[in-house]
């Protein structure tokens, strides 16, 4: 296993609930969301101390928490990097950190799921509102 599954297991082990917007609450890390354009889906913003997410207000609630759960990534792997938006193409980037946030997404919101409950993959992601974009995250 990895050292975001290890990160993970941890976070809901700590915090009792694998939801990212009540873990991000617990942590201080404040949520907010705000009308952007559509091909933003949000960011993580360090700046004094502070830990914002940003959320774009027009997705709907699945989105948003798979947004929020990737920017906790970044609040908790990458806790001082401003990262830039989370865009639709970011799904697909090879960048490091927004890998390594979308990884921790996956990890977080299926983490109390049994994949041999679901046909394939797929099932997986679209049962959980998870981007199919993420099926490379799913062990097999």
């Amino acid at each position: 296993m990895s050292f975001i599954y290890d990160k993970v297991n941890q976070l809901i082990k700590n915090h009792k609930t694998n939801n990212p917007f009540e873990i991000a609450e617990q942590l201080n890390i404040h949520v907010h969301e705000l009308p952007m354009c559509e091909e933003i889906n949000g960011f993580y913003k360090y700046e004094k101390r502070n830990r914002f997410i940003i959320i774009n207000e027009f997705l709907d609630s699945q989105r948003k928490r798979f947004v929020c759960a990737h920017e906790l990534g970044h609040a908790v792997l990458h806790t001082k990097s401003n990262t830039p938006f989370l865009r639709a193409n970011t799904f697909y980037s090879i960048d490091k950190i927004e890998r390594e946030a979308n990884e921790f997404a996956v990890n977080l919101l299926l983490y109390d799921k049994n994949l041999k409950d679901y046909q394939t993959k797929f099932d997986v992601l679209r049962e959980n509102g998870i981007p199919y974009e993420m099926e490379r995250f799913i062990e097999s």
